[in-house]
């Protein structure tokens, strides 16, 4: 696995791989909590939670979840349990029957070769395990050991079903595969096509591909409504523009996605200076199927105001090399100054848009170069005159 430090960059961020991180590397605003972290982990306590029954109820969902401690405790306490529990039953059988005593050659017990618990637990294995070992075996002297034979076998192929299950599951998480999807550390605001753009990069380390990935974004601010009512984690979709003009991406190379900002954006008001002050966040969720595994895998992050950059654009990472296509992966959040008006997507559009905001810079410009020049001849006059 790629590690951090050396092959991977620290230009951008792996979406998993931060059970071992002990301070968080981006500090927001001192006293604004995120609602999910930049390794993708949701950031919200469940307290008070009075139906704990309701966990049991999905028994296999909570073994999944346990942590690899717990669930191999569970694993191996399960089928040592269920050995005792069989043994003491065929302990018991064989003294009810008098298998445990001394009889002559003509006694015919319902367990060969019991003669202690110790001897009932060892036949208590060998039949949930089918072992076999030839010493001891069952016989038609008593229907309740026949009995009993079935139904530690269906007990024994229950258990073997659900913790052997619950392994696998652990092992082929979903979330695993996404430590190889990356996103960008910082999100950028800039001029795409004469339309002010939010944008973030995404990419795949791995050569196998996500099938059908889709991206979607949502921004997460307190809000009130007209009523008064506080929302404190009101979340709002915001549109996407897919680079390949389609429902879904192709995610071979590192792709940027953009949001146009205008009048149905909910950064349609922000200015740079409401970057500063505001407390925004903007979650990004990638979402699609694993090639090799069919199982339906999903990265986040998230961008708070402090990680959006104003006036800024990616630069590119794809280069055409000997008749390939080469990605330096080196420059992936790598960003340069682009030029963007300083203003809201609100205050460009009334102010005319686009083009008038570089006909008034240009206007700007020549005035103020106007200025230098008359100040400049000014100052020869008086240098002139003395």
């Amino acid at each position: 696995m790629l590690s951090r430090k050396g092959l991977i960059p620290e230009d951008y961020l792996l979406t998993r791989l931060a059970e071992d991180v002990v301070q968080p590397k981006f500090k927001t605003k001192q006293g604004k909590a995120r609602f999910v972290g930049k390794n993708g982990t949701c950031n919200v306590a469940h307290t008070n939670i009075r139906e704990q029954g309701r966990f049991l109820q999905d028994v296999f969902t909570t073994l999944v979840d346990l942590k690899w401690l717990y669930t191999l405790i569970i694993f191996t306490m399960s089928f040592l349990c269920s050995w005792l529990l069989f043994g003491m039953i065929w302990w018991l059988v064989a003294f009810a029957h008098g298998d445990l005593d001394q009889r002559g050659d003509d006694f015919v017990p319902c367990v060969t070769d019991i003669h202690s618990f110790s001897s009932a637990f060892l036949f208590s294995i060998e039949v949930q395990v089918t072992i076999g070992f030839g010493g001891r075996m069952i016989t038609e002297e008593c229907v309740s050991a026949i009995i009993i034979l079935i139904v530690q076998n269906i007990v024994g192929l229950v258990i073997n079903a659900v913790m052997l299950g619950c392994i696998f599951m652990k092992t082929a998480q979903a979330h695993r595969r996404a430590e190889t999807l990356i996103f960008s550390k910082h999100a950028v605001i800039s001029l795409r096509n004469s339309k002010l753009c939010f944008m973030i990069r995404i990419g795949d380390l791995r050569k196998s591909m996500i099938i059908s990935a889709t991206v979607r974004m949502q921004v997460v601010r307190r809000s009130t409504t007209e009523e008064g009512e506080v929302v404190p984690l009101n979340q709002i979709d915001i549109h996407m523009d897919n680079p390949v003009g389609t429902n879904g991406i192709f995610l071979v190379s590192p792709l940027i996605i953009s949001h146009v900002i205008d009048k149905s954006s909910p950064l349609y008001e922000l200015s740079p200076t409401d970057l500063q002050h505001q407390d925004l966040e903007v979650i990004v969720v990638l979402e699609g199927v694993v090639e090799t595994t069919g199982i339906t895998t999903q990265a986040r992050t998230s961008y708070v105001s402090e990680e959006i950059l104003w006036g800024q654009r990616f630069v590119p990472t794809v280069s055409e090399d000997d008749g390939m296509y080469a990605v330096d992966y080196s420059k992936f959040g790598n960003t340069v100054k682009a030029p963007t008006p300083c203003c809201s997507a609100k205050e460009l559009e009334a102010a005319g848009g686009i083009p008038r905001f570089k006909l008034n810079e240009g206007v700007a410009m020549r005035t103020s170069v106007r200025r230098r020049r008359g100040a400049a001849m000014v100052r020869r006059s008086r240098l002139e005159n003395k």
